[in-house]
């Protein structure tokens, strides 16, 4: 168990993870649903549901990087045939690769959810963390199917026995998550 855990703290900012005993209890008590493929190339965390896939962490290693395996483990979910949700950091100038992982989800079929505003301040760190919400699906949803998929995530997996584990509670979804109004036209 160690070893994935590791290479994701080595990779994603503290404010993006979950500890150690958190993982451990998605992984046990949501058996089957919540999952973990490991290789020597890839970390994959995905939530699974009858209409969709939440991928909760995917790391491609460095020296890995460029040559394909991101794609290929994207297809591997693809294939399974449901809508497929993740949350990746906006682009930031002060990180380069942040332009290059959503240049990558782009690449791979995936699209930006621009009502969807997710906010949420770290349950350790107490920082703001704003993602962005990327999906992709073998049939159009909409941004409100996605939406509602993202409140059901965030209670079933981020907000997942924050009381006990951490000893606080969750934000409340109406905090974290909200369709934004988009201007067409208007000045």
């Amino acid at each position: 168990m160690n070893n994935w855990f590791t290479r994701l703290t080595e990779f994603f900012p503290e404010k993006e993870m979950k500890s150690q005993k958190h993982f451990e209890i998605l992984l046990q008590e949501k058996e089957g649903m919540y999952q973990l493929e490991e290789s020597q190339d890839h970390v994959l965390v995905y939530y699974e549901q009858s209409d969709y896939i939440f991928i909760d962490y995917i790391l491609v290693n460095g020296e890995c990087r460029g040559k394909g395996i991101g794609s290929i483990v994207l297809n591997q979910l693809k294939s399974k045939g449901k809508a497929i949700i993740l949350e990746v950091e906006p682009i930031n100038p002060l990180d380069p690769g942040s332009e290059k992982r959503i240049r990558f989800y782009e690449n791979n079929n995936f699209l930006k959810m621009n009502t969807i505003q997710y906010e949420r301040i770290h349950t350790v760190t107490n920082e703001k963390n704003m993602m962005d919400v990327f999906c992709w699906a073998p049939v159009h949803k909409t941004e409100q199917w996605v939406y509602d998929r993202m409140k059901s995530i965030y209670n079933d997996v981020h907000a997942f026995k924050i009381r006990e584990l951490y000893g606080c509670n969750p934000q409340p979804v109406s905090d974290v998550l909200w369709l934004k109004e988009l201007m067409y036209g208007k000045s």
